[in-house]
């Protein structure tokens, strides 16, 4: 257990799924140098749990984040305005989007409400996005005189292809949960009330397959933006290698075969290697 989070709680749920809630709802779940390390230990200490199969990220309140909260950093550049420093909360905030890209976890984003700027470069290092059909969503660093400063210039286009990258990212707009839908930018578009349900059904669908075949599942998407086709393929062959011996493999034919759900056993290692 994380004691003294000052900026978010979690829940632990039936079908080891955690709910993480972001709860500055007041500055609308702007991220300041606490939240972020609330949230780096907080993800911490969930990896290292393998009781803990898949997390649900969401803000509390209107908000899922707004990004960087402005006040705070109005502060911190008149504090540093005449001295070369580094940007604000880059320090804290980058370690947490590159936690949620490599953790074996998956992390679902359930967006509440408004994402934008640092906020949508939160829910955007998550392996799948759920929004509100009240949620807005804008790539906004571009209205405040900066490029995107927090992996959105390295997800967007990935997503959602680099022309329509280009166009959130430079003209700021900020749109509506039907016109994301449509883009790619998120997976699946729900009525507010169902937010939380559809996002934790989605996480506990994924808790309930093999944790080994999911980590590595993980693991190979995100690899895969960085490689050729061959060293992908080579990647993938010593990842199915590892894991084509073990209970898992086994108990998913034989479910299918038996015309069952499987139940795996993903913590109990492989009995052999060809």
């Amino acid at each position: 257990m994380v004691e003294h989070l000052e900026t978010l709680f979690y829940e632990r749920l039936e079908g080891a799924v955690v709910v993480v809630t972001l709860n500055r709802p007041d500055r609308g779940n702007g991220v300041v140098p606490e939240l972020a390390r609330d949230l780096l230990a907080v993800l911490t200490l969930l990896e290292g749990d393998t009781s803990v199969r898949a997390v649900v990220l969401t803000g509390a309140g209107r908000q899922f984040s707004a990004g960087a909260d402005l006040k705070a950093m109005k502060g911190y550049l008149e504090q540093h305005h005449k001295v070369e420093h580094e940007p604000y909360n880059a320090r804290v905030l980058f370690p947490v989007t590159q936690r949620v890209v490599a953790s074996r976890l998956p992390i679902i984003a359930a967006i509440n409400g408004g994402a934008t700027a640092g906020g949508l470069d939160l829910a955007l290092a998550c392996d799948l996005r759920v929004c509100s059909t009240v949620a807005k969503l804008g790539e906004t660093y571009i209205n405040l005189g900066l490029p995107p400063g927090n992996g959105g210039s390295y997800f967007l286009p990935r997503l959602i292809g680099s022309g329509m990258a280009a166009e959130l990212a430079l003209t700021g707009e900020v749109i509506g949960a039907t016109k994301a839908l449509q883009i790619g930018l998120v997976n699946k578009v729900v009525e507010p009330d169902e937010l939380l349900p559809t996002a934790v059904g989605l996480a506990r669908t994924i808790a309930a397959k093999s944790r080994r075949a999911v980590e590595a599942t993980k693991q190979a998407l995100r690899s895969s933006w960085q490689v050729d086709l061959a060293t992908s393929m080579v990647q993938s062959f010593w990842a199915v290698a590892a894991l084509h011996y073990g209970p898992d493999l086994a108990e998913g034919v034989d479910a299918f075969l038996e015309k069952r759900d499987a139940r795996f056993n993903g913590d109990a290692p492989p009995t052999g290697m060809p």
